[in-house]
């Protein structure tokens, strides 16, 4: 099959907020639990509030970053017994992000950021869980060009393209499945899919400071169909009877977000709502270029219902300035999941979300801040009965260690 180079660094965030996106990408974010619209600056202001450029220090601004990403093993016990419990894999990854701002010029800014909006990974190592998702895997990178105009001292308005490029791996070792009267698992058919895609969305954006330390912010980011193609391998007891071409789409969903921050003294307080628009998702649908085999087509060519919900995130964030060279952060955040107890999938068993953070920068000169933050996500414990599964997953969580540096000049 043919094997997609990529980097290998920007997948596996499926614990990391609702469902497969990942708000957290720059040492800011991470630090206040995603709680960074309206008091975004610095040069990651480009993404996460492209109008915030419009009132950055006239200059212009780089900043990269790199997380690191634990992924803890998720534990699933299922009543009808241990052959049809299992686990995960615990992983670990790198994700990197770079972001510039520029100067102004006649009042306008321009902006790029380079990052990793969202991702799925689940590797199951337990022969039921193996059926459905041996390896589940869709990996996502968005490059995002953007543009500030400052309306008047009190308002600006921004707006951005995205450019999202996103790779799919789908490994299934045994559907439709049967247990056999002495308790073998029979896996008369199995799977291997990998495709890619580049695809187009917007963002916009918009700051209104009524008062001097007061700022209120509105983003959507568009959403953005992934509709991978490539090649897929079907067989049947081991042998191959598909050997072609192969699409899937899933989206990477818009959000919408509205954000309160206020500056007293040192201290600097937002408050963010946002709204994941899940119900983009209806199904997992394969598409095959030619015929499917009829002794393949209900394990692989039928539409897999998904009809997922939209969800709402609330954040909280502090940032206090210490001194003139330690800045302190911290955040906490309430995240919902999409998916239905009916459609749930062993490719995504995801569950509401904790979140905690903390940060700090340390401005070593004038021109260059550095920065490490960390966040922790506890995913609770869920119990699910459907048509594939009757028992619960626990254990679920995710840690982020974001180290990044930002230049000035």
């Amino acid at each position: 099959m043919k094997k997609i180079v990529t980097l290998s660094l920007f997948g596996a965030t499926a614990l990391l907020a609702s469902a497969y996106r990942l708000p957290e990408s720059s040492v800011h974010s991470t630090a206040l639990s995603g709680a960074y619209v309206a008091n975004a600056h610095g040069a990651d202001a480009t993404y996460y509030n492209p109008a915030n450029m419009a009132f950055n220090a006239n200059r212009n601004q780089i900043e990269g970053a790199l997380t690191y990403i634990n992924l803890s093993e998720i534990k699933y016990t299922d009543k009808r017994g241990a052959l049809f419990s299992g686990h995960t894999e615990e992983e670990n990854l790198l994700a990197p992000s770079l972001f510039f701002s520029s100067k102004a010029y006649d009042g306008f800014r321009f902006g790029m950021s380079v990052n990793v909006p969202g991702g799925l990974s689940k590797k199951w190592k337990s022969p039921y869980q193996e059926l459905f998702a041996k390896e589940f895997t869709l990996k996502i990178i968005e490059f995002a060009p953007s543009v500030a105009y400052k309306v008047s001292d009190q308002f600006a308005v921004g707006a951005g393209v995205r450019v999202v490029y996103s790779e799919g791996i789908v490994k299934s070792d045994g559907m439709p499945i049967t247990v056999q009267s002495g308790g073998a698992v029979n896996k008369p058919a199995a799977r291997d899919m990998e495709a890619d895609t580049i695809e187009y969305g917007y963002n916009l954006a918009l700051t209104y400071k009524p008062l001097e330390n007061l700022n209120i912010a509105a983003t959507y980011r568009s959403n953005v169909n992934l509709n991978h193609e490539g090649n897929a391998e079907l067989y049947l007891s081991g042998t191959k009877l598909y050997d072609g071409g192969a699409s899937v789409e899933v989206p990477l969903p818009a959000v919408a977000s509205l954000a309160f921050s206020y500056n007293y003294n040192a201290t600097t307080v937002e408050l963010e709502w946002d709204r994941t628009f899940w119900s983009e998702y209806k199904a997992l649908d394969f598409q095959f270029k030619d015929s499917v085999p009829a002794a393949l087509q209900a394990a692989y060519d039928a539409p897999q219902p998904r009809e997922w919900d939209d969800t709402d995130a609330y954040r909280i964030g502090i940032t206090h300035q210490l001194n003139d060279t330690v800045t302190l952060m911290g955040g906490v955040a309430l995240d919902d999941n999409p998916a239905p107890d009916k459609n749930l999938g062993f490719e995504l068993p995801d569950s509401d979300a904790t979140i905690v953070s903390a940060g700090m920068l340390y401005k070593y000169n004038p021109n260059t801040t550095f920065g490490l933050s960390i966040l922790y996500d506890s995913k609770d414990t869920r119990t699910v009965q459907n048509d594939i599964m009757n028992g619960t997953f626990k254990d679920g969580s995710a840690t982020l260690v974001t180290a990044g540096v930002a230049y000035n000049y």
